[in-house]
């Protein structure tokens, strides 16, 4: 019976060693491993982005800007190239033959190109000035540079601009514009004038 007893003892502590050892070999399984998410752009980088972003349209709005005022200064410079040659055409002498105050063909045309722009500034009025040379008497120079600046009016208002418009005036051989007593300076001094009012800063095109 002792025997027995004691063989059974042993029995029961070689099972004992063998399961504590079977613990020690095999852990506890594991839960799942943690899921880690990928780590966004940090705060310095969102704010270079948004600094780059910010120059990049500063950039394009100086460009716009740059654009709109060199569009603006060429409208202008193109507005102010018409006006000077509008004016050029209003202002555009007329001259005549010796002692006569009747229009030569190319002093009509001068008139002709006169015409359509005065009708398209309604604001605009002229004075025609009558000039001659210096051959005759004061009086009847001065006589003949009124017949030559009412001679332009007649013209003019015949061909549609307002009689209201148009003021003459004579200063005969009293302002030559060429000095000289021969046919050259004469024939430059035998002229009407045309001084603009009303224009302003700006005359339309017809």
């Amino acid at each position: 019976m002792t025997s027995t007893r004691r063989i059974a003892g042993l029995a029961t502590a070689m099972l004992t060693v063998v399961a504590i050892s079977a613990c020690h070999h095999n852990p506890p399984p594991q839960g799942p491993a943690p899921v880690t998410q990928a780590s966004g752009p940090n705060a310095d980088s969102i704010a270079r982005a948004q600094a780059e972003a910010a120059r990049l349209a500063a950039l394009d709005a100086a460009r716009r800007r740059a654009a709109d005022s060199a569009a603006a200064a060429a409208a202008a410079a193109r507005l102010a190239a018409n006006a000077s040659s509008l004016m050029a055409t209003l202002t555009a002498m007329v001259h005549f033959d010796y002692d006569q105050s009747d229009l030569r063909p190319a002093d009509r045309a001068i008139l002709d190109a006169k015409v359509p722009i005065l009708q398209a500034n309604a604001a605009v009025t002229i004075q025609v000035a009558g000039h001659t040379d210096e051959r005759g008497s004061d009086e009847y120079n001065l006589a003949l540079g009124q017949r030559r600046a009412a001679s332009v009016k007649a013209y003019l208002v015949q061909h549609g601009v307002p009689d209201g418009r148009i003021s003459t005036v004579s200063y005969g051989e009293e302002r030559p514009i060429a000095q000289g007593t021969d046919e050259s300076a004469w024939s430059q001094n035998r002229r009407a004038e045309f001084a603009v009012s009303g224009a302003g800063r700006s005359l339309r095109s017809p």
